[in-house]
This record gives C-alpha cells, structure tokens and sequence, in this order.
C-alpha cells in the first residue's frame, strides 16, 4: 500500500477503479474542494477517515498533500506487451521513451504532457531514473494513474523492438538535430528524451532514426526537459492530426 496526496491525484485514483483501503482527509478542511472525492468514496464504499494535519503529513511524507490522502494498493506498471498492445488499434501510434530523468517533477510533467497530446504508452528505465511515485503521481495531476506507463532493463533494446513494430525513433538534441518542424510524424512514432544533465545516452542516440532540436532565438545551452518534451510532443500531435481529430 501506498499514499496518494493531492486533491486531483486521489480524485483520480478514486475514478481510475483501483483498490483503495480509505480516504485520509483532515480534520476542519475546506469540504468544498473534496466534495466530489467523499460522493465517489460514497459510491464505491470506501472508509473516510479525519485526522490532524501532523498525521497527514506523516501519512504522506510531505506537507503538500492538500488535506487529502488515498491510502492505495499501489502503482502497476504496465509490461512493454501491453504498451505496444494499446498500440495495435491506433492507425499512428506514439509512445514516449525516457531515458533516465532523475527529477520526479519532470517526470510528473512529461506524464501529464504525454496524456494530454495523445501519447500512447510510456517507457522509463529501472535503473538511474525517477520511478513513479506518490509524489510523481502528484506531479502528473493523476495522469500516471491512466496512461501506461513500463519500466524497462534496457532502452535500447526495447528501441530496437519498437523498430521491429514499424516504428520511427525520434531523439530530442538539442542544437544538434534537424529542425523540429520538418518531419511529418505521420507513422507509428516513438519520441526519445533524454536526462536533464546529459540529455540523451550515446548508445541510445545511435539507435535513434532521426535527431531533431527545437530552434530557438537566443543562444542557451538547452530548455528544461520538460519544458521541451511539450513543445515537442505538441507539434508531433499538430502534424498527427491528434488535435484536429479531437477538435473535430
């Protein structure tokens, strides 16, 4: 079991149908913020519980956790049949590859990013990497909790499988690569990111098909992983169509 804080995280969670022991709020609370939270834990027969602000912060190990903790079974992470699986249906599939971000907040970000401009799947490295936490799960407002996401061995291998499937690698360098606007995207494509210090592994970056870079007026060494990762995803689903399909 673990603790999931945050009003929109444990809305989640709450909504994602997963196992949850009770719902820890604090006592005296703003009820406005959390009504919809106690009418689904109504619904699903799940134990509300109040408790003062000194046993929150214990439950959940911090003291951002908003006044509203899940006590949940725990996170799942998909297998990498199952990422390419959610894959199969789609005319276009994209999947995000990252390859070794340490900070969970940007984690938390590329993940909530990811679901928003259609990603399909998510691949994260076991090893030398942020994994996906309560507070991940916090940094995402929940959306780790609805996109699959696998933990891997070893990237590079599963690149060189997701090639097998008919997909095109793409690796974000900065400065280095051909001009993010050029490429249409249009077939099944996985988008590679790398660490915030080194960016992408030597090893991971030959196996990449194509390197591109988002092109920028004032010389910096480089955006926040983050920060690039939505420009990025957003143009590729700009040229996948994804927006206009849903707009339509």
């Amino acid at each position: 079991m673990q603790a999931i804080y945050g009003v929109h995280p444990v809305a989640e969670a709450l909504r994602n149908g997963g196992k949850i022991e009770q719902i820890v709020l604090l006592k005296g609370g703003n009820q406005g913020n959390i009504r919809e939270i106690m009418e689904i834990a109504s619904r699903r027969g799940i134990p509300v519980v109040y408790r003062d602000r000194g046993s929150l912060n214990t439950t959940a190990g911090t003291s951002h956790h908003q006044g509203v903790i899940c006590i949940y079974e725990g996170y799942h992470y998909a297998s990498i049949d199952n990422v390419l699986s959610n894959c199969k249906s789609r005319e276009s599939a994209l999947i995000l590859i990252l390859d070794r971000i340490t900070d969970p907040q940007n984690l938390g970000s590329l993940i909530r990013t990811a679901l928003c401009f259609g990603v399909d799947g998510l691949v994260i490295p076991e090893n030398s990497a942020a994994s996906v936490t309560p507070s991940v799960i916090k940094a995402s407002a929940g959306a780790a909790l609805h996109l699959p996401i696998a933990r891997v061995v070893n990237i590079s291998r599963i690149i060189d499988s997701l090639k097998k499937e008919g997909f095109w690698i793409y690796g974000a360098d900065a400065g280095c690569g051909e001009n993010l606007y050029s490429p249409d995207y249009s077939s099944h494509a996985g988008l590679v990111l790398g660490s915030e210090g080194k960016g992408i592994r030597p090893l991971v970056r030959k196996k990449c098909d194509f390197l591109i870079s988002i092109p920028m007026t004032n010389t910096i060494d480089s955006l926040n992983v983050s920060v690039a990762g939505g420009i990025i995803l957003y143009e590729m689903a700009l040229k996948r169509n994804t927006l206009k399909k849903k707009e339509g």
